[in-house]
């Protein structure tokens, strides 16, 4: 018997298994090493399609660092010390630099997170902004975009002589990847602008995803190309793009141009993260990685996501998600109303919300397989989802004689299954 330790929150829940009836959708121990201070230097001093960062700095310049929020792991707190460190070597007082978190339309981050994110020492000695897409005041106008998207975003993208985007890579299940464009949009954007390019996910006139949406998808995936020319219109100097581990440490660090590093970053990414599989198989048990993929259920359908990949249609998911704050939304369950996914993705067309959209995706997989989620949730609302609550994992596999057979996907969000030869 095998036996591995599945991430739930900050704690886990270990499981024995046989290896010739569950296989484990993971990269082999010990294969990806954090990198150190002077390796994440020599990145930063090899950019990708671009100068270095120091060579565009002259004095009285001001800077804007543009960093993710809690929802993700990006090795931020590393990298950014790192990146301070050297603006201020290079003759920008602290007090002209700044940081900006991405939330997008997620809640503020909060004190103790910009220490996690930035360290204490960071957090104390530089002046944070918070975004919030509904503040007029704090956002500007740019022309629309060829597409007709209304391009609106935080006022503070325009008010500095240098923007630098920090994030980190991982699968989107429809921009195809994070990072790069979309600390711009989503990440600070307006919310009508955040709507407008979420809403190219689905075609309506069909039905389902439009064509070329998807997780790793980025030629010809409308919401990347939209993202794309949003960040064009701001034109950040520099950004740096990171690839962290099971803990959230950096393991690779590419930077540079922001499109082309970015590209080169999910190329990366994707080679390292696919995971060939022979056959989808009945039973798939799915950790989301522990916090902060499961802090909340919005957070924990991406790993539901890529779990549908390894999962025979009608089969069983048995995901595991703490989501210490509940749904991410207070709101979210009001789309759980309509009786099926055609008819709320009816609902969408005519009244379009960004996480209805989620919500769509959810009820998709709930339709094509069952999904039985361990969390912290009330029962009652992982019911109205559609799914079947657990409150273990030894009950959720209770269900399953000896000879059930599986994947087992320890960091669910972080390795896409590819059907093919394995």
């Amino acid at each position: 018997m095998a036996h591995i330790d599945l991430a739930y929150g900050d704690s886990v829940f270990p499981l024995e298994f046989n290896e010739s009836q569950f296989r484990s959708l993971s990269l082999e121990e010990n294969v990806e090493r954090p990198l150190s201070d002077a390796e994440i230097g020599k990145a930063l001093d090899s950019p990708i399609a671009g100068p270095p960062l120091e060579e565009m700095l002259n004095a009285g310049d001001s800077i804007l660092l543009v960093v993710s929020d809690a929802t993700r792991a990006t090795g931020s707190a590393q990298i950014v010390n790192l990146l301070v460190r050297r603006i201020i070597q290079h003759g920008i007082s602290p007090p002209d630099i700044a940081i900006i978190f991405a939330t997008g339309i997620h809640r503020r981050v909060t004190a103790a997170e910009k220490e996690e994110l930035l360290t204490p020492f960071i957090a104390q000695r530089i002046r944070t902004i918070d975004h919030d897409p509904e503040n007029e005041e704090r956002l500007v106008l740019f022309d629309d975009t060829s597409r007709g998207t209304p391009v609106r975003v935080n006022r503070a993208l325009t008010e500095f002589t240098h923007v630098i985007l920090v994030g980190g890579i991982a699968f989107h299940y429809f921009a195809g990847f994070t990072g790069g464009r979309k600390s711009i949009c989503p990440g600070l954007a307006a919310a009508e602008t955040i709507r407008a390019t979420h809403m190219l996910a689905l075609d309506f006139k069909t039905g389902g995803r439009r064509a070329g949406v998807g997780t790793a998808l980025l030629d010809g995936n409308p919401i990347h190309l939209e993202c794309d020319l949003i960040a064009e219109k701001i034109g950040p100097s520099f950004c740096v793009n990171s690839i962290v581990d099971e803990r959230g440490r950096v393991v690779s660090v590419l930077a540079g141009h922001w499109r082309e590093s970015h590209r080169k970053a999910c190329e990366r990414y994707l080679t390292g993260h696919s995971i060939a599989i022979p056959e989808k198989r009945k039973v798939v048990i799915a950790s989301c990685g522990g916090r902060p993929y499961d802090i909340n259920f919005i957070q924990a359908h991406k790993t539901l996501d890529m779990a549908s990949y390894a999962c025979e249609e009608g089969g069983t998911i048995i995901l595991l998600a703490e989501c210490s704050e509940g749904l991410g939304r207070s709101d979210f369950l009001k789309w759980f109303e309509s009786g099926d996914s055609s008819a709320l993705e009816q609902l969408l067309h005519e009244t379009y919300e960004v996480n209805g959209q989620t919500a769509w995706a959810l009820l998709t997989k709930a339709e094509a397989f069952k999904v039985v989620v361990v969390s912290q949730l009330p029962p009652e609302q992982v019911r109205k989802m559609r799914m079947v609550p657990a409150e273990s994992l030894d009950e959720a596999l209770s269900e399953f004689g000896p000879d059930a057979s599986g994947y087992i996907m320890p960091r669910g969000a972080a390795f896409l299954p590819i059907l093919g030869a394995a």
